[in-house]
């Protein structure tokens, strides 16, 4: 019988065996992504052929790689988003996709709150004046009394409202579904709104900028003058035309990208000392990377029936 699984994220198990001992316990062979980086379509069909069931990171899947994946009966997402499945096609075929969550959630908030620090008290700006032996000291500004407005406002969004609450900052969202409950602890804007009123703004988006950016020049001619925005949720969430000359003009005082529309980045950003630039690893925490690989596992096995 084929028990044939393919993992095709970057890395697997590298800070815990648990993910593949469950797969061995119920007799199922696997195999890893060989190349330790981002695999294409070409690769992954190549690889995973013959495969019952893949766990996948951020790779594209899509009807040309489930027609050669002729056996494939479950994709399993190590991580929250599925912008980069395409759920219809895999649903035309029978395919069952799931993915996790919960795992990363804690771990982007952390992300965020660093960035946020990061760019207010300019850490990562000195530091590099430091290394070049200029000791410059460039004056920052508190978290406290700062409004900080949450773009999305789901697992990770209420996360990082949660964290932030404790610097003594206040805190204002808009999501464009209704958080019963959340609304007496919090203030839902509409985006207009949130855009005027904060200080720092955060993007904690469920989907892709596939959708279209949700922040263009016209979001950004909004923000306040000096004021500041984290995204580390979505690449293409940003028009990143329009933050850089945001950026370069001055009208924001600096920005924190954990994630860009195309991957890995070589952009106009690197030219620019008011940006902090990050590798797509909001769940890069050793303890969410391993519940992540476990829940995807886990899942893998239960849409294969196994119990």
């Amino acid at each position: 019988m084929n028990k044939k699984v393919f993992i095709s994220t970057t890395t697997f198990a590298e800070f815990d065996r648990e993910p593949l001992e469950l797969l061995e316990q119920k007799g199922y062979n696997f195999k890893l992504n060989p190349y330790k980086r981002k695999m294409t379509s070409e690769e992954i069909a190549e690889h995973g052929k013959g495969a019952l069931g893949l766990v996948a990171g951020t790779e594209t899947l899509d009807e040309r790689l489930f027609e050669k994946l002729e056996t494939l009966k479950v994709i399993s997402r190590c991580g929250s988003g599925m912008d980069n499945v395409d759920i219809g096609a895999a649903g035309k075929r029978g395919i069952k996709v799931c993915n996790t969550p919960d795992g990363p959630a804690l771990a982007v908030a952390e992300l965020t709150v660093g960035l946020i620090l990061n760019i207010l008290r300019k850490i990562t700006k000195m530091d590099r004046l430091v290394r070049l032996k200029k000791w410059e000291k460039n004056m920052g500004n508190l978290l406290f009394g700062k409004n900080v407005g949450i773009i999305g406002f789901g697992r990770i969004g209420q996360k990082v409202a949660r964290l932030i609450s404790a610097f003594g900052a206040g805190i204002i969202y808009f999501d464009v579904k209704d958080k019963p409950g959340i609304d007496s602890e919090y203030k839902n804007k509409s985006l207009s709104e949130l855009l005027k009123e904060a200080d720092i703004v955060t993007l904690h988006l469920s989907f892709s900028g596939k959708k279209g950016a949700v922040i263009g020049g016209k979001e950004l001619r909004l923000m306040k003058k000096g004021s500041v925005l984290i995204n580390a949720s979505r690449g293409g969430a940003v028009d990143e035309a329009a933050l850089y000359e945001a950026l370069k003009k001055g009208h924001l005082s600096g920005a924190a990208l954990d994630v860009f529309g195309d991957e890995p980045y070589s952009g106009p950003f690197l030219e620019l000392d008011n940006i902090i630039l990050t590798p797509h690893i909001g769940s890069y925490a050793k303890e969410a990377r391993v519940k992540m690989e476990v829940d995807a596992v886990k899942n893998l096995l239960f849409a294969l029936g196994e119990k």
